[in-house]
């Protein structure tokens, strides 16, 4: 046995060494804590920015506008179009819930053309502004309805043209009632010249129809609309072309007869980034196509509820709904006294649903084997011809005031009316 000495000085030496090695059994411990996984904080605080910008865009799109009052209807079309049968309150409550869709579509792209500038912006505007024509016409050729897809985009080139160049002129001549308000005559002109083609497109096939002049009847004039929409499509591309290279100013505010240009006011800030603007044109575009289906279901039953001509419906109620954002956007533009941006949302609007989207459904219907053509009945084609002349003659001075806004707006009631008592031959099928 060791000695007491020994034994105690042995336990002395183990204490100190077990007390020694506990410090560096702390830090151990500290480091295998804080080698834990933690969240990794810029993720944190990406994903709260975007929650926040999110939030925010949400609140600028959906909340701060009146008008998307009228939201739920679009929901409440559905939910009726699989509980009823009353196609009359499908097709009122669609019709009602495109309305916000087709304003909010509008104020997105306005907000897309500040980063894009005046003549690409001018160009968007009209583009989207028609993506729900365009929807509804795809969606009716679809279900091989050809009239209404005719009548459809017939109503929304005259609704463009008289209504909401009207209003537009109709405004900015009572906020501006001490001049009469100018613009760029010369791109007017070139819009002038691009729809009085479109009306030589779409008179021929008619005359070819109705004079009983075909090689093959009813087979000819489809293959003259078919070849007609593919020239009327590359004359739309060098339009595009000379838009966007030839004449970059076409959508300039140009100066008064002081020198002031009319854009002198500092434009405001865009409310949304452009990243927000595109994913909002998703949104809205895919909506609306998701209404326009049920809508375009509808529309027949809604005929025979509503006790209402089908030519009326095509050519004045679906335009109306559809050209909500072009009218709210030449009204505004024509209020602050940029009248050649209202004038190319309007006019330039009719030029491209006339010079793209009926070329453009003529081609898609010949790809769905559907006998979609040029030929837009005779009453249908003098109604435009003579609205284009109208037009042509209110926009030659480059000038405008109340009086001539006042003047398209009583002649797009004198075409409603037109229509309200208009019905196809029966032998027009």
């Amino acid at each position: 046995m060791r000695p007491v000495d020994e034994r105690e000085g042995f336990a002395m030496e183990v204490e100190t060494i077990v007390n020694s090695s506990l410090p560096s059994t702390k830090i151990i411990a500290s480091e295998i804590l804080h080698s834990r996984p933690r969240p990794n904080v810029a993720y944190l605080r990406t994903f709260w920015r975007i929650l926040i910008g999110l939030s925010k865009s949400i609140k600028v799109v959906i909340f701060s506008a009146k008008i998307n009052i009228l939201l739920p209807f679009g929901p409440l079309s559905i939910i009726l179009h699989f509980l009823t049968k009353n196609h009359g309150l499908v097709f009122f409550f669609s019709l009602i819930g495109i309305i916000p869709l087709a304003e909010r579509l509008g104020y997105a792209t306005e907000q897309l053309a500040a980063y894009t500038g005046n003549t690409v912006g001018g160009l968007l505007n009209a583009t989207f502004g028609n993506a729900t024509e365009m929807i509804i016409a795809i969606y009716a050729l679809k279900s091989g309805m050809i009239r209404v897809v005719q009548q459809s985009l017939l109503g929304s080139i005259l609704s463009n043209m008289l209504l909401v160049l009207g209003c537009a002129f109709f405004a900015g001549g009572i906020v501006h009632n001490k001049k009469d308000q100018i613009f760029d005559k010369a791109a007017a002109v070139v819009n002038s010249g691009l729809l009085l083609m479109a009306v030589m497109g779409l008179t021929f096939p008619a005359v070819l129809h109705f004079t009983r002049s075909e090689v093959h009847y009813g087979k000819s004039e489809v293959a003259l609309s078919r070849f007609s929409s593919g020239v009327m499509l590359v004359a739309y591309a060098s339009y595009l072309f000379f838009q966007l290279r030839s004449q970059q100013n076409s959508y300039h505010p140009i100066a008064d007869e002081e020198g002031h240009s009319e854009d002198s006011d500092e434009e405001e800030p865009p409310e949304l980034s452009q990243w927000e603007a595109i994913s909002w044109l998703a949104v809205l575009t895919l909506w609306i196509s998701i209404l326009s289906e049920y809508l375009v279901d509808a529309i027949e039953g809604a005929s025979d509820a509503l006790n209402l001509p089908l030519a009326f419906i095509s050519v004045i109620l679906l335009p109306i709904v559809g050209n909500a954002a072009e009218h709210a956007s030449a009204i505004m533009f024509a209020m602050k006294d940029k009248l050649d941006i209202s004038i190319g949302v309007a006019i330039g609007s009719s030029t491209q649903i006339s010079m793209f989207v009926i070329p453009f459904t003529v081609a898609v219907g010949w790809l769905m084997e559907k006998q979609m053509d040029l030929n837009f009945q005779l009453f249908e084609t003098v109604t435009l011809f003579i609205t284009v002349l109208v037009v042509a003659f209110m926009l030659q001075e480059g000038t405008a005031n109340y009086f001539k806004g006042l003047m398209l707006i009583l002649c797009y009631f004198i075409v409603a009316a037109s229509f309200f008592f208009h019905t196809d031959p029966v032998d027009s099928e």
